[in-house]
């Protein structure tokens, strides 16, 4: 016999995300399969995780973490998704649902430890997909036009990607696919230039770290990203020297006072 309490997880879940439809929360619809589901709450768990977000936000983030993690389990459960989609029901007393659980562990044993070689086959099969082409659309439209944004916010990017890039915006604004924007339709050399060097002094300093860590490929993501914050302390380091050297007072006036302070030399009255 079903016990149904007054807050449920239908309650919870219209709090944090502004809808009860659990699959519309996932983005997905209502016939999804088990691998699409697990790759739209991977997506936007993601967006949520209490390990990725600013600390001003990370209790509220936990929060719908936790009921992100709880809707999932209901869409992988054979019986608890049946019961959901025939009467919008949940069933949350006395099982996974309302029990003291881990759900950053259970995210974690979900999605197991990426390397190198992963990213790399996911790389592989991700440039020059549909999948790449929406959110390419998707960014163009969304930072009108700035390549920067834009080469910042697609999976596996970097600049040798601009021209194809380029192309394929340029043909869908000729079309009328997209709009046109400024940012892209006037971006001057200059800016493309700087950009490119930006992107180069990334690389190298990145290449540089990754062989001081000895990563390979089967080294975790969490290796590269530890790289990755290495070369930007390195590279913010550089910086606030340049800063000090610069702008620093310069203590001339010491030298004087110290030779007299030394007193007259030998020889002399």
């Amino acid at each position: 016999e079903f016990v149904w309490r007054a807050m449920g997880l239908i309650d919870e879940i219209k709090e944090q995300f502004g809808t009860d439809n659990l699959y519309e929360v996932l983005g997905v619809s209502k016939t999804a399969k088990d691998g699409e589901l697990r790759r739209a709450y991977h997506k936007l768990s993601l967006k949520v995780h209490p390990d990725r977000v600013e600390a001003s936000v990370k209790s509220e983030a936990t929060v719908k973490f936790q009921v992100l993690g709880k809707l999932y389990s209901v869409l992988t459960d054979l019986d608890k998704r049946a019961l959901y989609d025939e009467q919008g029901l949940v069933e949350d007393e006395g099982d996974i649902l309302t029990q003291d659980r881990n759900w950053v562990e259970y995210w974690r044993l979900l999605f197991n430890k990426v390397t190198v070689d992963d990213i790399k086959a996911y790389e592989k099969n991700y440039k020059g997909s549909e999948q790449e082409l929406e959110d390419l659309r998707a960014a163009y439209v969304e930072f009108e036009g700035d390549m920067d944004q834009i080469l910042d916010n697609i999976l596996c990017s970097n600049i040798d990607d601009e021209p194809r890039f380029h192309d394929l915006i340029s043909g869908w604004v000729k079309s009328a696919e997209v709009p046109s924007f400024p940012a892209f339709e006037n971006e001057t050399t200059k800016r493309r230039q700087k950009r490119k060097r930006v992107y180069e002094k990334e690389a190298k300093e990145a290449a540089q770290v990754t062989a001081e860590l000895n990563i390979d490929s089967s080294s975790s993501l969490s290796s590269l990203i530890k790289a990755r914050q290495q070369s930007r302390e390195r590279e913010a380091e550089n910086f606030l020297d340049s800063l000090a050297e610069k702008y620093a007072p310069k203590s001339k006036k010491r030298k004087t006072n110290d030779k007299k302070r030394a007193g007259p030399k030998k020889g002399t009255k």
